[in-house]
């Protein structure tokens, strides 16, 4: 196997094997080879992690700041030190094609680590209000439940910032794409961060997963999936009345006005809507076109589509790689043959696909109605649905018409009126005319899209709650 076994889990400073006897194969999408196997820890592993978390969490919250920024910095340094590793792996694991992957999936997230490092040194975890003294004090033990489609990003919006604020940490990473986090994993342990602070336990959701979710000594669960999985977590977490915070899935519209420039809209709004071969939470995935201009849509999205290069993530000239796993292309498969036998006309498809034994879905835009399943439902895969409407209230009506609220685009000659429009979006996070995006700026959802936010500031608050402390008079 390409990548080898990962025999053991990371648990309180040191490589441990696991008490559970399971494993899983890691698949490589664009071939559909097995390159390594990775060992699952059970409802045991989580425990154990869970106790050397607790153990190490009182010291940890009493760290200086500034010293916790030195062990981010350290880490930072072992990913850019791990960084073509950690691109190879991620391009193996989730699809993405390495030079993409390069970029998107490993310079942000050691972007990431700089940043809330910086965030340590100087956020004001103290402040004095009236004769009050109030704290921002660490959350405690956080269980960071994190997907494949980002898979080190993901990883590192929680993880990071986690450390930042004076928590400790128990990971359990998706058990598709692990590679990546044994990579991170080895980072940390170089950095000398010290026991119990950060633990790696890799498994499934409904053993690991549940069994972080639940455990009385978790204080925080942090989850990047799907609704589902938010919607059990909540459950789990509620008997032991434990923050969590939720990034899900999503259905964003990007709207497109009268006056806007259709072609840079098509253009802007595929290339959202293909990100990680459509893989991604956030994207654009419908298309809302004033009805009189939904005859010029096809054209430019064909001369989008025959541009687009779609092969393996090692292609060094793809653009576009395979989805994920075999499960998802047939999920993604079947939504689109019922959605064209229900009506959809196909406005644009991509002509040259690779051949071979890879996860491949053809980048396809479909005419759909409003109503329909594939305009309501995450699709995941290479997907726009495009929809006519007659005026901007309609419009506007048909992008909040989701159980989700994540992204949304809105396109126009006027900034002033797109910003407007964008304040009618029920969205989390808005891209005028193709606004670049914003590490800074928060991250996450309304409605069944999640709870909370990450990035930046936004994000180091989610791993901290107040405590105030009231000063007798005279006191300084």
């Amino acid at each position: 196997m390409k990548h080898g076994t990962r025999e053991f889990l990371y648990v309180d400073g040191g490589w441990q094997r696991p008490l559970g006897g399971g494993r899983r194969d890691v698949v490589d999408p664009s071939t559909g080879e097995v390159v390594a196997q990775v060992v699952e820890g059970d409802t045991r592993d989580a425990a154990r992690a869970v106790a050397a978390a607790r153990g190490a969490a009182d010291a940890w919250a009493r760290t200086a700041p500034a010293e916790r920024a030195q062990y981010l910095r350290a880490i930072q340094a072992g990913l850019r030190e791990r960084a073509s590793a950690l691109t190879e792996a991620i391009a193996t694991e989730v699809g993405m094609p390495a030079r993409m992957a390069a970029k998107v999936q490993v310079d942000g997230p050691l972007w990431h680590w700089g940043h809330f490092a910086e965030l340590a040194e100087r956020y004001a975890f103290s402040e004095r209000v009236g004769h009050s003294v109030v704290d921002r004090a660490p959350v405690g033990v956080v269980a960071a439940i994190t997907p494949w489609n980002f898979p080190l990003n993901q990883i590192t919006l929680k993880v990071a910032p986690a450390l930042a604020a004076g928590c400790t940490v128990v990971l359990k990473p998706s058990e598709i794409a692990p590679l990546n986090a044994y990579l991170l994993t080895e980072a940390i342990h170089a950095a000398g961060l010290p026991p119990g602070v950060f633990n790696l336990v890799p498994g499934t959701g409904p053993e690991v997963g549940e069994a972080l979710a639940t455990h009385p000594e978790v204080d925080m669960v942090s989850l990047t999936g799907s609704t589902r999985a938010g919607r059990r977590v909540m459950e789990l977490a509620a008997g032991g009345i434990r923050r969590v915070a939720l990034e899900l899935g999503g259905k964003s519209a990007s709207v497109v006005l009268p006056d806007a420039d259709l072609a840079a809209a098509v253009k802007g709004t595929l290339s959202s809507c293909l990100l990680n071969s459509g893989q991604a939470c956030s994207a654009t995935t419908r298309l809302l076109v004033p009805r009189d201009r939904i005859g010029e849509v096809g054209a430019l999205a064909q001369a989008v589509l025959d541009r687009l290069r779609v092969g393996s993530a090692h292609d060094a000239d793809a653009a576009l790689g395979p989805l994920v796993s075999l499960a998802q292309l047939q999920r993604v498969q079947g939504l689109v043959a019922r959605a064209l036998e229900q009506g959809a006309r196909v406005l644009a498809r991509a002509e040259r696909m690779p051949e071979g034994h890879g996860f491949f879905a053809r980048p396809m835009v479909l005419l759909v109605q409003p109503q329909s399943e594939i305009a309501r439902e995450e699709v995941f895969g290479p997907v726009l649905c495009v929809m006519a409407y007659d005026d901007e209230e309609q419009a506007v009506r048909i992008a909040n018409d989701s159980i989700y609220g994540l992204g949304g685009a809105v396109w126009s000659a006027d900034t002033a009126h797109a910003l407007a429009v964008a304040r009618r979006l029920r969205t989390g996070q808005v891209d005028i005319n193709g606004a670049r995006w914003n590490p800074q700026a928060p991250f996450g959802g309304w409605r069944q899209s999640g709870l909370g936010r990450e990035n930046g500031t936004y994000g180091l608050e989610e791993y901290l709650q107040t405590r105030s402390v009231q000063l007798p008079a005279g006191a300084q």
